[in-house]
């Protein structure tokens, strides 16, 4: 805590940096990936054709998605390690006092509550943004892998499934795009324009505002208790050689995921007239 601004840290650089990472690879497939779904839209046409056609379109969708793969490896790390050897709270996990949280504000909002409901690390509506990125994530890999390996993917399942994964896909795109204009830039830069994720800090007024009951256990010296450097090192000789395993394992996965066959979707050229009818001698 910084004495003269009075402002709490929140966010280390190292979470601003993959939450960047994650915002611009997620803003490139979204661009990508309704480009290609919308591509007899004249705005299709026109970012297709900006960032030099249908296949380099489709090399920088794979490149994003690729990246994603990376940041979200390193995601499930980081939250490995700050929840088996630092202990840290899985404040992120939903609650029931979210959905009493979440009807208090919905009632607050239409005039029916006297006061906003008084949240934590993380209010209701972060929560439910966290995970409607997981379960996006999940649909976006699965149904991804079906279209980028569609033999080996039907080695196991119907081929009826690389079509059905191509309309998951699609349609869960345009709903997550439309979570983020709609929701997140609503409530994150719109409606309070949350610094957070950009400076790390928030102001005692902000905390006061957005997390009150974080900033009581800050005050009262609750709040990211850490352990003792030698329960550390304990702890983190167990947990390295299973994060060791477990980063060879995602990568062997990311590999496969890109490397397991040739045959993802692509563009045929068009047929010229001359090879429509060819007269014979």
């Amino acid at each position: 805590m910084n004495k003269v601004t009075q402002t709490y840290l929140r966010f280390p650089l190292a979470r601003r940096i993959e939450h960047w990472i994650m915002m611009l690879s997620f803003t490139l497939l979204g661009i990508t990936g309704l480009a290609q779904k919308f591509s007899t839209n004249p705005s299709g046409l026109s970012i297709i054709f900006a960032l030099g056609g249908i296949e380099s379109l489709r090399s920088i969708h794979h490149i994003a998605a690729i990246v994603m793969m990376f940041g979200t490896a390193w995601h499930i790390l980081v939250m490995g390690y700050s929840v088996f050897v630092l202990r840290d709270q899985m404040s992120m996990l939903p609650t029931l006092q979210d959905a009493k949280d979440g009807i208090q504000a919905l009632l607050y909002n239409l005039g029916f509550a006297k006061t906003y409901p008084q949240m934590g690390r993380y209010t209701f509506e972060e929560k439910m943004e966290y995970w409607a990125f997981v379960w996006g994530a999940a649909v976006m890999g699965v149904t991804g892998f079906i279209m980028w390996n569609p033999i080996t993917a039907t080695t196991f399942l119907p081929g009826e499934f690389v079509p059905a994964a191509k309309a998951a896909h699609g349609g869960e795109a345009v709903l997550a795009v439309l979570a983020i204009i709609i929701w997140h830039m609503y409530g994150v830069h719109i409606k309070r324009f949350n610094k957070a994720m950009f400076t790390g800090a928030q102001t005692e007024a902000e905390m006061l505002h957005e997390h009150p009951l974080e900033l009581a256990d800050i005050k009262a010296g609750i709040a990211d208790r850490r352990p003792d450097a030698a329960t550390i090192r304990k702890r983190q000789m167990i947990y390295y050689p299973i994060a060791a395993i477990l980063t060879v394992g995602m990568l062997a996965g990311i590999f496969g995921f890109i490397n397991a066959e040739e045959t993802a979707l692509t563009t045929i050229e068009p047929l010229t007239e001359s090879e429509i009818f060819t007269p014979q001698p």
